[in-house]
């Protein structure tokens, strides 16, 4: 074979080794620039203390002793676990309850009914921040109205200027906002649910409370427990919301204060970016090991 007729071969065959280097250049250059350099920078950052992007000291883990003895962080830990204990405990059975009504067949509208229970997520935290900010205003606040409708609450209730107050607010808020947003996960789990089960399982002279423990909870567990870790990692992440609700502060007491929020304020207000890349890391570490023990305690996401 004479080489000239080699010379375009060889080419092709250059140009196919290059090609899938070229095509996956474009997200590797990505995830390095805006993934991987912010996490490394940010772990370096967490042994200085600095003042702006400039001006930092080398302290090694100081930052994280005195995480260790922060009355603040503490008060933020505290807080973010309260919002996410109440916050998943309460979505998930709300979520998987809408989820059953608005899957069973004999409910009109089921479409529209799941889309208006979705499109709360839709807005943005902002958004919704804002409107309920207006809905708990007191006296006219459209919170306040319906209470004391029902239960005679004081249309002067300040929900927002009260710290034994400020959590429930908070965590009603984010019912309205998450649990149509779960729902839809439910209900692709209970829609893969096998129908033949409920049919044997009925056959078997199981009630429909029966039929939903032994055939329904096991048919969506893995969805269960995929919904429950990013409840509990996007609580924990919580910002947005207190932010807008309370004016761009903690509240009354620091009631609203969450780790994200102590982040912000101790990078972005005081400037010290190395205590504020301390509490991420001290942030993504609790995440890990509340993660790690909610897969252990349910199993994790085996089917069998």
């Amino acid at each position: 074979m004479a080489a000239n007729d080699l010379l375009p071969r060889a080419k092709r065959w250059n140009a196919q080794r290059v090609a899938p280097y070229v095509f996956i250049a474009p997200f590797v250059i990505l995830f390095l620039v805006f993934g991987a350099y912010p996490l490394i920078k940010s772990l370096v950052l967490s042994f200085y203390i600095t003042n702006g992007p400039k001006s930092s000291v080398f302290v090694g883990l100081q930052n994280f002793a005195f995480l260790l003895t922060d009355p603040d962080f503490h008060k933020a830990t505290r807080n973010t676990a309260i919002y996410t204990f109440w916050s998943v405990f309460l979505q998930l059975p709300l979520s998987l309850g809408l989820a059953l009504l608005l899957n069973a067949r004999w409910v009109r509208g089921r479409e529209w009914l799941r889309l208006a229970f979705f499109s709360p997520h839709l807005v943005g935290q902002v958004f919704v921040g804002v409107l309920f900010s207006v809905l708990f205003v007191p006296q006219y606040g459209l919170i306040n109205q319906a209470l004391h409708a029902v239960a005679d609450v004081p249309l002067d209730t300040r929900w927002l200027a009260n710290p034994q107050l400020i959590m429930p607010a908070l965590v009603l808020t984010s019912l309205w906002m998450y649990v149509g947003f779960n729902m839809v996960y439910f209900l692709a789990a209970l829609q893969a649910v096998d129908k033949e089960l409920y049919e044997a399982a009925r056959v078997d002279g199981a009630n429909s409370w029966q039929q939903f423990w032994a055939v329904t909870l096991p048919g969506i567990r893995p969805v269960a427990i995929f919904v429950l870790l990013m409840s509990t990692i996007g609580s924990f992440q919580l910002f947005e919301l207190p932010w807008v609700m309370l004016g761009r502060s903690a509240g009354a007491d620091g009631a609203g204060l969450t780790i994200v929020m102590y982040l912000y304020q101790t990078g972005y207000v005081s400037g010290d970016l190395g205590y504020a890349s301390a509490v991420g890391w001290m942030l993504a570490l609790g995440l890990l090991i509340v993660s790690l023990a909610q897969l252990r305690i349910t199993g994790g996401f085996k089917t069998g």
